[in-house]
């Protein structure tokens, strides 16, 4: 009987999050494996901010698009345009970046292999067995196993991983998202710019979330999301497409998938297993931007791996989410309060899309985005926009 194969750290997804661990785990001189499906192509809109470009080392070549402004509609049609001066949104593809991310973790030194997780298997010296499939052209599945101390789960918003080893993360709120990627109009052809994001904050497009056209250079991803049971997904982006002068284009493909509405409560069984990505939850309310916090709960998740197999303690894997949430909860709570109350109704989708005019909004607003913390350093700015968005909560301003 052959011996099993051993790793300090098995990885199980291979998107932003599960990339970025097993890349940082393996830097530390850890032997670390990196497990991802083959063919996966995450349905996302692709926008990262310049936070994510300097901290995780992001190369130029990887951004498709560079968006200079976002548009914002209302459901009576009022556009609201907000440039971002003096910066910009890069935009990914996420095929070429998710392979580019797992290309880096195995050129660090990450084992990469390709196959589907089915299961983990306890040991009785606390390690555990991971179990998986893999499938060639003409051979019938084969099941594989290999050895860990500790797992990271970066396997998406329904991972498999999570429900097996933590309580409660079968209840995971969730938003369907859909998106389809068409082929990019000439930039200015009947009204579209490649170099501005559309977002549509209109009940008839979803009537929770919103629908968003996102250039990505040669494609544009167009979608809706909505966590409203029975809501036709396919028939809102039909809309879209029309609102937007893209009724004609053509498309290239069609995805969907779950968007966490919120972290979950615990990331850890006590025992060695720790969430990251998607599988966590760390999608950011109102947003829905993910890749940034994949990729900050990815090297989150290496830094509670690595104190864990250093030490053996398993209070070491508590440390995902305690810094997660240190770095970036406050955030996530004034994006949820947001969400639940703005996207409410057409009326408050109204007021917002108004409020979205103001510079002062504007300036923080992006502030806030493109270096992920909410900003401090301008209080007469806070006044102003508490005092205007009050106003807007008390129906005093005017949405037009």
């Amino acid at each position: 009987m052959n011996e099993i194969e051993s790793f300090d750290v098995v990885v199980v997804g291979g998107g932003p999050a599960g990339s970025t661990a097993a890349t940082d785990l393996a830097r530390t001189g850890r032997s670390v494996m990196l497990l991802d499906r083959a063919g996966r192509i995450k349905p996302c809109g692709g926008a990262i901010p310049p936070q994510a470009i300097r901290e995780f080392d992001i190369p130029p070549h990887l951004l498709c698009a560079h968006i200079n402004s976002a548009r914002m509609i209302s459901p009576s049609d009022r556009q609201v345009d907000m440039p971002i001066n003096g910066g910009f949104v890069g935009m990914v593809n996420r095929a070429e970046f998710d392979e580019w991310l797992r290309t880096r973790a195995a050129e660090t030194g990450a084992v990469r292999r390709t196959g589907t997780f089915t299961e983990l298997v306890p040991t009785d010296n606390g390690q555990v067995i991971v179990r998986y499939e893999t499938r060639g052209n003409d051979r019938p599945v084969q099941v594989q196993e290999v050895r860990a101390r500790c797992v990271i789960g970066a396997d998406g918003a329904r991972s498999k991983v999570a429900r097996q080893t933590i309580p409660g993360a079968d209840k995971m709120p969730c938003v369907s998202a859909y998106h389809e990627i068409v082929r990019s109009p000439k930039n200015g052809e009947g009204g579209f710019d490649a170099t501005r994001c559309d977002v549509y904050y209109q009940g008839k497009i979803s009537p929770d979330f919103y629908g968003w056209v996102f250039p990505h250079g040669e494609t544009t991803s167009v979608g809706v999301g909505t966590a409203l049971s029975g809501f036709s997904l396919r028939t809102a982006t039909d809309d879209l497409r029309k609102a937007a002068g893209l009724a004609d284009a053509e498309t290239i493909r069609r995805e969907g998938a779950p968007i966490p509405l919120r972290p979950l409560d615990r990331w850890d069984d006590g025992r060695n297993v720790v969430l990251a990505g998607d599988a966590a939850g760390v999608v950011a309310p109102a947003s829905g931007e993910g890749i940034y916090y994949a990729l900050a709960g990815g090297r989150f998740a290496a830094q509670a791996a690595e104190a864990f197999c250093a030490t053996g303690d398993v209070r070491s894997l508590k440390l995902a989410r305690k810094q997660f949430m240190k770095a970036h909860g406050r955030v996530f709570w004034v994006l949820g309060i947001m969400q639940r109350f703005w996207y409410s109704s057409d009326k408050r989708r109204e007021r917002f899309v108004s409020m979205c005019a103001d510079p002062d909004v504007q300036q923080l607003t992006w502030e806030a985005y493109m270096n992920k913390r909410l900003v401090r350093a301008k209080p007469a700015a806070h006044v102003r926009v508490f005092f205007k968005d009050l106003g807007h909560l008390l129906g005093i301003v005017s949405a037009k």
